[in-house]
């Protein structure tokens, strides 16, 4: 969902919108004009439809972390942080300009929360590849995070450093929602703890 909004409320730019240039959040800000220390022009005219988006992809994410829970194995670490990660509901209800301060929150918590969480959720009780595929994923959303807050960007820009921050936690939490769906969570041998 978070996605097809994404690309939906991207194609109403009057102005291309670039993935390596613009934040996340330049989707759903809610006026037009120069933006950020790079005062990149920003004119989102479907910014309440990437909002909503964004606080349902938030609504779920969470919903579901709950839901598999029993993956965790008495683990509160990681299922708190994860959960902590649903905080896209602020990022939705907040734009970045309207209150940069409390916009920032989210996506710290975004960021950092639910990357450390997937770090955490390699010694869960999940099936030894998604327990791999959490490290791997949480390793890299907070490299990305490093690399966005520190403004070094190896050439993804600004925007691809975010999305590297910002994507591991759904895309892992898709990956296991999926393994749960086809039965393989429960198919193979959770290994030990």
């Amino acid at each position: 969902m978070f996605l097809a909004a994404h690309l939906v409320v991207q194609a109403a730019w009057a102005q291309p919108y670039s993935w390596v240039h613009h934040n996340i959040s330049d989707l759903g800000n809610v006026s037009c004009g120069p933006w950020g220390d790079d005062r990149r022009y920003v004119c989102s005219p479907r910014h309440a439809w990437m909002n909503a988006a964004l606080v349902v992809s938030g609504l779920l994410l969470t919903a579901g972390v709950l839901l598999l829970r029993r993956y965790w194995r008495a683990r509160p670490a990681p299922t708190l942080l994860l959960a902590a990660s649903g905080a896209w509901v602020l990022v939705g209800f907040v734009p970045a300009d309207v209150h940069l301060g409390w916009h920032l929150l989210g996506a710290v918590l975004i960021f950092f929360a639910g990357n450390v969480g997937l770090l955490l959720a390699g010694r869960s009780g999940w099936p030894a590849p998604l327990r791999r595929f959490a490290v791997v994923t949480g390793a890299l959303g907070l490299a990305g995070a490093g690399l966005h807050l520190s403004g070094t960007y190896l050439g993804l820009g600004m925007g691809g450093t975010e999305r590297v921050a910002a994507f591991a936690v759904p895309v892992w939490m898709a990956a296991a929602g999926l393994a749960t769906l086809l039965g393989r969570a429960d198919a193979q041998d959770a290994g030990t703890v």
